[in-house]
């Protein structure tokens, strides 16, 4: 019986050894290398792993970093030109200098100005609200208010206003990675360049509803009258389906879209408080025949 079992373990040991030989050579043989360099700049990168960049993680970025003959089209926005200023050393390149971004919600539409015409007793998720009905109030284009965009931010620059129902975005912590525009049902979330003093001037809204339609579910909707875009000394504003759109590249901040638009559905952020007209300076402008 004790010959068996001393069999059985030299059996199995030799086995044993044959089998590890065998993994070492068969490892060998496909092993893959992986260029030094890769590790080098993951390790510039945030290791947010937010997916900003198009790609699944920083070190499938700094794989196709490294691999890529040129930046175009590959950056970090996390990081943003700070970064991709480092791996363009590391990889003995010429660095790339991008716009940088902020995320801005193009809905104004608060229980002020957008009354609730029904209640919803579900679960408190925009995605499934969207996918279930048009949502509480008339405007089916406008932010439900649940909040999916601020539980996706991992950088913590959303927040919910309990006073408005709307999302805040906070500029310092936003990084324009993307993910409330990917998050956001109602695709109300956009990346707008980032301008000095954190000045900006968008139309707060996406309802492409008729101009009567649009301004009786939500008091500042954009209704395409198309007066802003007449005022636009800077081809910066577009008109399509009812929808008015300023390209935050082109547009000069002259603010003459913010005064002409009706329903005050263009937003303006950063700038000094305009001067209210004085009756004595109204007066001036009558010209007496």
């Amino acid at each position: 019986m004790g010959t068996v079992i001393l069999y059985t373990i030299i059996s199995l040991s030799i086995l044993g050894a044959v089998a590890a030989i065998v993994l070492y050579f068969v490892a060998q043989r496909f092993k893959v290398f992986e260029d030094p360099r890769i590790e080098l700049v993951e390790a510039e990168l945030p290791a947010a792993n937010c997916g900003g960049c198009g790609y699944a993680g920083c070190h499938n970025l700094a794989e196709t970093l490294v691999k890529s003959e040129s930046f175009d089209g590959l950056f970090c926005p996390v990081g943003g030109n700070e970064v991709m200023s480092k791996i363009a050393s590391i990889l003995g390149r010429e660095s790339i200098t991008l716009d940088t971004k902020v995320a801005v919600l193009r809905c104004h539409g608060t229980c002020e100005f957008r009354p609730h015409v029904n209640k919803y007793d579900g679960a408190s998720s925009c995605a499934i609200v969207s996918a279930l009905y048009s949502g509480e109030t008339g405007c089916t284009y406008g932010c439900h208010g649940f909040g999916d965009c601020v539980t996706a931010c991992s950088f913590g620059a959303l927040s919910m206003d309990t006073y408005t129902g709307l999302p805040v975005v906070d500029e310092q912590k936003c990084t324009a990675c993307g993910t409330c525009v990917k998050v956001c049902p109602k695709n109300l979330f956009e990346l707008r360049k980032r301008l000095k003093g954190d000045k900006k001037i968008y139309v707060a809204c996406r309802n492409e509803d008729k101009g009567g339609i649009a301004r009786k579910n939500c008091s500042v909707a954009c209704i395409g009258c198309g007066k802003c875009l007449k005022v636009c000394a800077y081809d910066a504003i577009t008109l399509n389906n009812n929808l008015a759109f300023i390209d935050s590249f082109k547009c000069k901040l002259c603010r003459k879209c913010v005064s002409e638009c009706p329903t005050q559905s263009i937003i303006e952020t950063g700038f000094p408080v305009r001067k209210e007209k004085t009756q004595a300076a109204t007066d001036e402008n009558i010209v007496t025949v």
